[in-house]
């Protein structure tokens, strides 16, 4: 898989690319990340932004800097991307969209900033609007962090251990069931008995109905969405 990211704060990004799961992806040349800095294709000194027409607070982004980085990438690499505009006013991203994601050979992520985008961008690129909550950011860039984050992890051979996905939260619409580790006992709280019984089909019943338990306690919306 590809990913593009186009920012105008590219810094933002070596730490997080460069640890865990998402460092791993690269190192296995399952994943490439490639991140564009959109100043550099502002056609006036740079300029990415401008006061919005019938006036309001804040700056909003120019559409120009945004076409002409999209599509120089695109010359250069004679593929189309799948291109995601982070954006409040987005689909509200979730595992299936995750997945669908994880699917994609070419992603390019567009993060906004200030006020948000000229409506041209929008409208004028082939995009597919994404939002990670009813919540404002700064920017776009935390929200291109999630979104790569969940989708890389669900790229084939990135995991080690392929049922590492099937056993996590959201996976069959229910959060995960509790977990433990070493020491069978902490503080006077201890490791449930039917997990060191060796008994593995009474651990996976246990392990569904303590799922299906806290999703109905935690976020019964899940189980309305089934």
């Amino acid at each position: 898989m590809r990913i593009d990211i186009l920012t105008l704060f590219p810094g933002i990004f070596e730490n997080v690319l460069g640890h865990s799961i998402l460092k791993i992806a690269r190192e296995k040349a399952l994943v490439q990340y490639n991140i564009f800095n959109i100043r550099d294709y502002a056609e006036n000194q740079r300029c990415v932004d401008d006061r919005p027409y019938g006036g309001g607070p804040g700056m909003v982004m120019k559409p120009e800097p945004v076409f002409n980085a999209v599509e120089a990438i695109e010359r250069q690499t004679n593929i189309s991307a799948k291109k995601i505009l982070l954006t409040p006013q987005g689909r509200c991203f979730t595992q299936a969209i995750a997945k669908e994601l994880a699917k994609e050979a070419y992603l390019m992520l567009i993060c906004g900033h200030y006020e948000g985008f000229d409506e041209r961008i929008r409208t004028g690129l082939d995009v597919f609007e994404l939002s990670i909550g009813d919540y404002i950011l700064s920017g776009g860039e935390l929200s291109a962090m999630v979104v790569i984050d969940a989708v890389v992890r669900l790229v084939p051979g990135v995991l080690g251990d392929k049922n590492s996905i099937t056993e996590e939260s959201f996976h069959n619409g229910l959060l995960e069931y509790p977990q433990y580790t070493r020491p069978a006992e902490y503080r006077g709280m201890k490791v449930p008995e039917i997990l060191r019984s060796g008994h593995h089909q009474k651990i996976k019943e246990w392990q569904r109905s303590l799922a299906e338990k806290r999703t109905r306690e935690k976020r019964p919306d899940l189980l309305n969405k089934k």
